[in-house]
């Protein structure tokens, strides 16, 4: 049962993404996906909740799981929306857009159907499997020593992204800061404290999944959010663009942490 309403959470997450392209396409910007990672993993996790109080009910480990996964999800979310609306489309995602047409010869539409949403939401669902199982398992898990563990690594993750996030806007907004690099707070011990936040809380969620009742293969999702902010699209194709609007960032680069927070060299 459990993989037909896995499958469920699929299509509905890839219709989603079909109605949000429409959207991109009638506005000529894909870069709200941002949002849509968010919330959408909320979505997913609510609507396992719902199908999970039809069949069985849900564990207090997994109203656990779904709870942090609404508060992690609703702050970014709504974080990357405001954004968004300040600051308009993300140069990275214009400069994958132009790139697509011009290498490849393709429309915008065709560009932010393959590239973009089709890719984005089979992707956002694998990486949310662990808080979408450890929801359906359902039965009476009570809240152990492990999901405690998962809670405070979750916690941990969010309240880091939150702090990040804020000390970004602040530098941002702050006209002195223009062309110039963030090195303080966080941001001195870490290039993404954002990302590492990120990752953390997918952790913290992956342990109370398990504790849930969750497989251990379901590892595999928060091992592939990691390797995604620190190799493929998260911090590599940030950093490819501030090193060439940010005179210092090479030597930002070269005294601090890619990814783990560390004391500055």
């Amino acid at each position: 049962m459990i993989w037909g309403q896995l499958g469920l959470n699929l299509a509905v997450i890839v219709a989603v993404m079909l109605l949000l392209w429409r959207y991109a396409v009638a506005i000529r910007d894909v870069s709200f996906i941002d949002i849509v990672w968010a919330w959408g993993m909320v979505l997913l996790a609510g609507h396992s909740a719902l199908m999970a109080a039809k069949h069985g009910g849900i564990s207090p480990t997994g109203w656990l799981v779904l709870g942090v996964t609404a508060i992690w999800g609703l702050r970014l979310g709504t974080h990357l929306l405001l954004r968004w609306r300040r600051l308009g489309p993300d140069p990275r995602y214009i400069r994958i857009m132009a790139s697509l047409q011009e290498k490849r010869g393709w429309g915008f539409a065709k560009a932010a159907l393959i590239q973009v949403f089709l890719l984005q939401g089979p992707l956002l669902w694998f990486v949310c499997l662990p808080a979408q199982i450890g929801i359906l398992v359902g039965g009476d898990a009570a809240i152990g020593g492990l999901a405690l563990a998962g809670l405070g690594l979750a916690a941990t993750g969010i309240i880091f992204e939150s702090i990040g996030d804020a000390q970004l806007e602040a530098f941002r907004k702050n006209p002195a800061s223009h062309g110039q690099v963030l090195n303080t707070g966080l941001w001195r011990y870490t290039r993404h404290p954002n990302y590492f936040g990120d990752a953390c809380a997918w952790w913290g969620i992956w342990l109370i999944a398990i504790s849930a009742g969750a497989p251990i293969w379901t590892i595999a999702s928060p091992v592939s959010l990691t390797w995604t902010l620190m190799k493929w699209s998260g911090a590599p194709m940030l950093e490819k663009g501030l090193k060439r609007s940010r005179p210092g960032y090479a030597d930002y680069v070269a005294r601090t942490s890619g990814f783990f927070p560390l004391p500055p060299k």
